[in-house]
């Protein structure tokens, strides 16, 4: 989606805030001993509070409000009877509509105490985020955002999920601009229009490269190899002032 006025620009705020509002929330509870489902439960209360709709559930037809991914399980992992444990790494993914407008936005959180290797590799997915966020406005190219993550990336030894990118939203949950790499690619020529409305979801692992569905689900994506994974996620508009962060809590 490309904004036009500042009605759509008002009404794609409302919905990140309210996904992002949702995704603290949901953080907030983490806590040993919680299954997926009652986190998600608390997830599903927080959009419907504030009338939206889950967006995986409503377009996909996906068996939870949101996406919970615990250690090896690197994105869009059902909710359902599974405890989170201390030491856990869990990744929350929140997706939504309002008055037809969606956003998305997600994060990694760790349950204490964890490996120093693991909260670093949070802080770091962090970075990764910020460092393709700088990359984003009006007029610059596609590519500079995956070129950016790389180069974070290779410099504190990571590795990239090279087949899980972003993409564009907004009057859907994916919209063209399709296929956003958050990894190095040559073969990108895009250049993002004042008001393009997209995600920036980078994948930073210590060892993985790849996602894949395990037999007989097919919804959950595991790390390949299996090492831990992060990811953060904001929802955004190239502007001329550069991006324009859309999934902020209020």
């Amino acid at each position: 989606m490309t904004i036009t006025n500042d009605e759509e620009l008002q009404a794609l705020r409302e919905i990140g805030r309210i996904v992002a509002d949702t995704l603290a929330a949901m953080g907030k509870a983490l806590e040993p001993g919680i299954t997926t489902a009652e986190l998600d439960a608390i997830g599903r209360d927080m959009l419907e509070r504030h009338g939206a709709r889950s967006a995986p559930e409503t377009v996909y037809g996906f068996p939870g409000a949101t996406c919970i991914s615990i250690n090896e399980e690197v994105a869009h992992g059902i909710p359902g009877g599974r405890r989170i444990m201390a030491g856990d790494l869990v990744n929350i993914d929140v997706s939504a509509q309002k008055a037809g407008y969606f956003s998305d936005t997600g994060a990694s959180f760790t349950v204490p105490p964890v490996d120093r290797r693991i909260e670093k590799l949070c802080r770091d997915g962090k970075r990764a985020l910020w460092a393709g966020l700088g990359q984003v406005g009006a007029g610059k190219p596609v590519a500079g955002i995956g070129e950016a993550v790389g180069r974070f990336a290779q410099k504190n030894g990571y590795t990239l999920v090279r087949n899980l990118a972003s993409h564009g939203i907004g009057r859907s949950l994916h919209e063209e601009p399709k296929e956003i790499a958050t990894w190095p690619e040559r073969s990108e020529r895009r250049v993002m229009q004042k008001g393009l409305v997209f995600t920036v979801e980078p994948f930073l692992s210590l060892g993985a490269n790849w996602a894949e569905h395990a037999e007989g689900d097919r919804w959950t994506l595991y790390s390949e190899p299996r090492a831990p994974t992060v990811q953060y996620e904001h929802t955004v508009v190239a502007t001329a002032n550069g991006p324009l962060v859309l999934t902020l809590p209020g």
